[in-house]
């Protein structure tokens, strides 16, 4: 029996029927688990960026629902409705990007529990394109993988970009770990930005419904990332360089307009991936699922493509 845990359904804007659990990590850390169910082509395993949580992707469910898919969708540790992992609720940190593999595991286990409709699938925005490329890397379970503008290098300022590595390994144990990185702080981005200074959409009814959301539900969000998430983040990226892309099929949508994770890891990473296709979305900022309609239509149109195609 999975205990059930809250859902904002009035803000996320989903499909009807979204349910939410919580679940326990192996190491105890509780995390939520939202799904939106219905679709019996397949289950969309929805792999969240930092600082996000399930209600934002509630029209992304819609779209997928619209082509058949239902969507799984876990707060990551450290965001969303999941346990904060320091004294301080609103600031971005992981103890090491592995653990995050954890909260996949708890997620996989309740996916089999709930008899989900298989193929499962992966779609990945930002950060959970990190954690996304770590799981493909070994054994998985999934039929296909789409991304979003994946976190495949971090944004460092120019002045130290050539030093991040060594940095990353010499800040783990400073004191310093837990001070904001330069650029952050403890006010989210949707909170300190203006539609016109911000990074992750050009849609205006989409950042409404961002700021409707951490208005009503300020729990949901959390602020700039701490050093040493920062320095987990460098080292993660890093260590999946040097490994080679994995045998699945994979699409992977990056906006023009990009200005939060670093293009060229992404085009490497796609140029050499067997069964990969990079497609650009002119005007596109960081987040394609966030754009205007006709934006995110080509961009469900895509991932369902991919993954009709690779349903057995």
């Amino acid at each position: 029996m999975i205990e059930e845990a809250p859902l904002h359904a009035d803000l996320a804007e989903g499909p009807e029927g979204g349910q939410a659990w919580w679940l326990t990590a192996a190491d105890g850390v509780r995390l939520r688990l939202t799904l939106w169910g219905g679709g019996a082509k397949g289950t969309v395993f929805l792999f969240q960026g930092r600082a996000e949580y399930a209600e934002k992707y509630g029209p992304a469910a819609a779209d997928l629902a619209g082509r058949g898919y239902s969507t799984l969708v876990i707060d990551w540790r450290g965001q969303g409705l999941s346990d904060r992992l320091i004294d301080d609720p609103v600031k971005g940190y992981v103890g090491a990007f592995s653990d995050y593999q954890r909260d996949v595991d708890a997620m996989l286990a309740a996916a089999a529990r709930l008899d989900l409709p298989r193929p499962w699938v992966v779609l990945a925005h930002s950060m959970g394109g990190t954690i996304a490329l770590r799981r493909l890397m070994g054994a998985h379970p999934f039929a296909a993988v789409a991304f979003s503008a994946p976190m495949w290098g971090v944004g460092l300022p120019r002045v130290i970009k050539p030093f991040g590595g060594p940095l990353a390994r010499m800040t783990g144990g400073s004191p310093l770990a837990l001070t904001y990185a330069p650029g952050w702080g403890p006010v989210s981005f949707v909170h300190r930005a203006g539609f016109h200074d911000n990074f992750l959409t050009s849609d205006p009814d989409m950042w409404s419904m961002l700021l409707r959301q951490v208005a009503k539900a300020p729990g949901l969000a959390i602020a700039g990332a701490c050093l040493h998430w920062v320095a987990e983040a460098v080292l993660e990226c890093e260590a999946l360089t040097a490994l080679p892309a994995p045998d699945l099929p994979c699409y992977c949508a990056l906006g023009t307009r990009e200005r939060i994770v670093p293009k060229e890891p992404i085009r490497t990473r796609m140029g050499s991936w067997p069964q990969g296709q990079l497609a650009l979305y002119d005007g596109a900022e960081h987040e394609v699922m966030m754009e205007g309609p006709a934006m995110r239509a080509r961009f469900y149109d895509a991932c369902a493509a991919l993954f009709d195609a690779h349903r057995g």
